[in-house]
């Protein structure tokens, strides 16, 4: 095998997906994801601090999308109008990893210790999207309350586009569902 081997991190995330749904996750090791993905552990360590972080690695690029959005949202949109903005743009990259996401998804909820690590992911993007409101001009409570409904509002959508069948449109279920939240805000469910 050569020094250097063409997306390490692309193949070691498949290995050790197909290894968490094979064998589940805490059953699987590193050198068992190194080698299934044709690499050894050190390259493993590379691109990844521990076998957990295969599956959590994007959270500060998606972190960064979502800070950005908000940044760059029109100085006329309200706070949650900016963050529905910023989430909304997240569904296009979600959707050229359907699979993936699914398989991702299937682990976590088949353990706790995972379970609780996307929970901190989510409290951390919620944070970031309230700072840059803050940085927006936007107060406190508004700026905290705005980010914990988005975040709130995309696992809602995250968990209909995971369960409906097909090729559901994520952008689409993240806009219905903050339609869904404005509406019972506004004391008219649908």
């Amino acid at each position: 095998m050569g020094r250097w081997e063409p997306n390490a991190r692309g193949r070691l995330e498949q290995a050790a997906l197909e290894l968490y749904i094979e064998r589940g996750y805490e059953q699987t090791t590193v050198a068992e994801i190194a080698k299934r993905a044709g690499l050894t552990e050190r390259t493993f360590f590379r691109h990844f601090a521990d076998k957990r972080e295969v599956l959590f690695w994007g959270s500060g690029a998606l972190r960064e999308h979502l800070v950005s959005a908000v940044a760059g949202a029109p100085d006329s949109a309200t706070p949650i109008d900016a963050v529905a903005e910023a989430l909304e743009g997240v569904g296009v990259v979600f959707q050229e990893r359907r699979e993936s996401a699914l398989q991702r998804q299937a682990v976590i909820v088949a353990n706790a210790e995972l379970r609780e690590r996307e929970l901190i992911k989510l409290a951390s993007l919620s944070a970031a999207i309230a700072d840059a409101l803050r940085r927006r001009g936007v107060s406190d409570p508004a700026a905290s309350l705005a980010a914990e409904a988005g975040i709130a509002v995309f696992k809602i959508a995250f968990e209909r586009w995971i369960g409906e069948p097909g090729e559901p449109d994520m952008t689409r279920l993240v806009r219905e569902s903050f339609d869904e939240l404005k509406a019972v805000t506004a004391g008219k469910p649908s």
